[in-house]
C-alpha cells in the first residue's frame, strides 16, 4: 500500500503528464482524439488518486488505519456526488 507521500507524488506525476498532452496537442505532436484519449485515463486515475488521499485522511483522523483504505474502482470514484 503506498503512503500518503507517494500518492501526492503520484497526483504530481499525473498533473505533469495532464500539461504535457495538452503542450504536445498545442504543438500538434498528437491529435485531438490521442489528447482526448488519454486524458480520460489520466483525469480518472487523479479522481482514484484524490479520493485515496481523502480515505486515507479520514481514517486517520478518526483514529483508524489509513493503511486499510483502498483504490476504489473508476465507476465508484466518477459517479461520486459528494
Amino acid at each position: 500500500m503506498a503512503d500518503d507521500l507517494d500518492i501526492q507524488q503520484r497526483i504530481k506525476g499525473l498533473i505533469d503528464e495532464e500539461h504535457a498532452l495538452r503542450a504536445r496537442l498545442g504543438s500538434g505532436e498528437i491529435t485531438v482524439d490521442e489528447e482526448n484519449q488519454r486524458l480520460r485515463g489520466v483525469e480518472t486515475e487523479l479522481d482514484q488518486c484524490w479520493d485515496l488521499l481523502r480515505q486515507r485522511r479520514a481514517r486517520r483522523e478518526f483514529g483508524e488505519d489509513p493503511g486499510s483504505a483502498h483504490v476504489r474502482d473508476a465507476g465508484t470514484v466518477e459517479g461520486y456526488r459528494g
